[in-house]
């Protein structure tokens, strides 16, 4: 009768915590909402929004803006006005949404510059709103280069890997590649049929990867392995 009390307690609780974040959801839809103006394009969102937003959110409220925010939600913009109008309890949020890709750079930037030009928030989170943005910025640049040079070196090997498995077409050639150089080739020839050295194979599979293994590793075989 113990466990049945606490069984239904837990479900309860579960039940309440589910109806309690579509609320809270809803709730924050409203409010951002009910903030839109008439301007010069139509219905959007504009100082007066932020000061209105600043009244009716609150910090608890982040998490919910930034998931608006970091999706198709339809308010996207409207969730922006809505965290910038918390100042300095939104700052690392949306910096950190931004560098964990959670929250689009432009978006979060976006939202950044507005704290910094919200005169509802003080000199000092405006400023630290600036940095953010700043930050953000040299950051994901940071990583772009970063992948753009992995990017180069990936296809820099391919392109080594390559030459030096033409190599392999001509004796004399070949007895200039290093073990390390024919186990690239032997293993980027692998990847390109599908295929893994400790992955599942099937005979006939093992028989080929053998044979390519004492092909181009070993040079024990002077036949192309598909012959």
């Amino acid at each position: 009768m113990k466990l049945r009390s606490v069984a239904i307690a837990l479900l309860v609780l579960v039940a309440v915590s589910f109806t309690w974040g579509q609320s809270s959801e809803a709730r924050v839809r409203r409010i951002i909402l009910s903030t839109q103006h008439l301007g010069a394009h139509g219905m959007g969102y504009n100082t007066r929004s932020l000061w209105q937003l600043s009244k009716r959110l609150t910090p608890d409220d982040i998490p919910v803006l930034l998931s608006l925010g970091g999706r198709n939600s339809g308010i996207a913009v409207g969730a922006q006005f809505g965290l910038a109008s918390q100042c300095g309890s939104a700052v690392v949020p949306v910096r950190d949404a931004a560098v964990q890709h959670k929250l689009m750079s432009l978006d979060a930037e976006d939202t950044l510059l507005l704290i910094s030009e919200f005169e509802g928030c003080s000199p000092e989170v405006r400023s630290e709103a600036s940095a953010a943005k700043a930050e953000i910025h040299r950051i994901l640049e940071e990583e772009h280069q970063r992948t753009q040079q992995e990017a180069k070196q990936k296809d820099d090997n391919d392109s080594r890997i390559q030459a030096n498995g033409l190599k392999l077409l001509d004796p004399e050639k070949a007895k200039t590649l290093t073990r390390e150089e024919r186990l690239e080739i032997y293993h980027r020839s692998l990847a390109a049929i599908g295929l893994k050295e400790d992955g599942p194979m099937t005979p006939d599979q093992k028989k080929l990867v053998d044979r390519m293994y004492r092909s181009m590793v070993l040079g024990e075989v002077k036949t192309p392995p598909n012959e």
